[in-house]
């Protein structure tokens, strides 16, 4: 089932997984659905578009689930900006 991202996301939805499928970042969230975001399409991703595959699988997630961050590239995602900001996502519950 596709659903869509709302305005306001509930505050406590966290990162629970990461992993990419192609060009494809692939978010797993605490309440089971995961955001599928197109790194080609969506520009400001273009850090991890133009990132080695070993930089992309080295990634923390921050305490809590709040954010993603890959240190190697030092730079990272905040999954409330994900929700919000990002029109290309694909959502599965």
């Amino acid at each position: 089932m596709t659903t869509s991202v709302t305005a306001e996301p509930a505050s406590e939805v966290a990162a629970s997984g990461v992993r990419f499928q192609g060009e494809r970042l692939v978010v797993a969230l605490d309440d089971g659905r995961e955001l599928k975001i197109d790194t080609v399409a969506v520009p400001w991703l273009g850090f991890l578009k133009n990132a080695s595959h070993d930089a992309r699988r080295h990634r923390t997630i921050e305490p809590g689930g709040f954010a993603i961050y890959w240190p190697e590239l030092d730079a990272g995602l905040e999954v409330c900006h994900l929700l919000t900001t990002a029109r290309d996502l694909e959502v599965v519950a």
